[in-house]
């Protein structure tokens, strides 16, 4: 929403944009993890968080389509 108020960018584009970032900061957290060896490596907790913002940015998704109707 965030990219979409800023730069109006078509929605396609924001909710690419969207996905990227969660992908990144879910997966780069356990990678990070991974590589520094302070914390616990665990992909299916990337795989939760990924879905968990996916789900998020649906229920956004949808708040906006209903406003726009």
């Amino acid at each position: 929403m965030l990219a979409k108020w800023l730069y109006h960018p078509p929605l396609s584009h924001a909710v690419f944009a969207a996905i990227t970032a969660v992908i990144a900061v879910s997966y780069g957290f356990e990678l990070f993890s991974k590589l520094s060896r302070l914390g616990i490596y665990d992909f299916m907790d990337a795989v939760a968080s990924i879905i968990g913002g996916v789900v998020g940015m649906l229920v956004v998704l949808i708040i906006m389509w209903l406003s726009a109707s």
